[in-house]
């Protein structure tokens, strides 16, 4: 885990030192929908579904050469599933501090394809069923780590409409009970961009 944000950390650094060319870097405003599920949930009579939600937050892009650039961005998301058993339903609804660090690729002036992995940070977890609301953080891992898949389209000079992929790569439960699986964040995001 300390490999991982140290790994973060040199890319914002390494991104901000190469960037001192103001026409090579710039920041931005995005924000949009959440479509969220957590694996393996469907376990003993419960039903899973995917929970709406949504992000909000900050990036930048730097530019490494014609074609390709690096987009650190830092977002709040609202994540989680809804569950159903027996006809109760409730939900599980996590909300984290993200930092993406995408590498992106032009494959037109307006068009891009992005690849890249996620920090998360948990903020909150709470567990709803039957109108009674339990906090579960404790029981959660405090960090999530996922690889993001996407591409990126700026429709006007500088909006952006953007679709990406989360697939969460560790679990996020801190413990594991006898014959529970591993459960996994999975989001899919859609977005609205504004680039200063």
């Amino acid at each position: 885990m300390k490999k991982i944000t140290l790994l973060l950390v040199s890319v914002f650094t390494v991104c901000f030192v190469n960037a001192q060319d103001k026409e090579n870097m710039s920041f931005g405003v995005k924000g949009g929908l959440n479509v969220s599920s957590v694996t393996n949930t469907d376990q003993d009579g419960v039903n899973s579904k995917s929970l709406i939600g949504f992000h909000v937050g900050f990036f930048s892009e730097f530019m490494i050469s014609d074609n390709f650039a690096i987009q650190p961005e830092l977002l709040y998301s609202a994540q989680g599933v809804k569950l159903e058993s027996g006809g109760d339903n409730g939900d599980l609804k996590l909300d984290y501090i993200n930092i993406p660090v995408m590498a992106k690729y032009y494959v037109a002036n307006t068009f891009s394809l992005e690849f890249g992995p996620q920090i998360g940070f948990l903020v909150s977890a709470k567990a709803k069923s039957g109108g009674v609301s339990e906090d579960i953080k404790d029981q959660l891992k405090s960090t999530d780590i996922s690889l993001g898949f996407g591409a990126g389209y700026y429709f006007a000079e500088k909006f952006m409409l953007g679709a990406r992929y989360n697939l969460g790569l560790t679990r996020i439960q801190k413990d594991l009970f006898p014959g529970e699986s591993e459960s996994k964040n999975s989001v899919f995001q859609i977005s609205l961009g504004y680039k200063f």
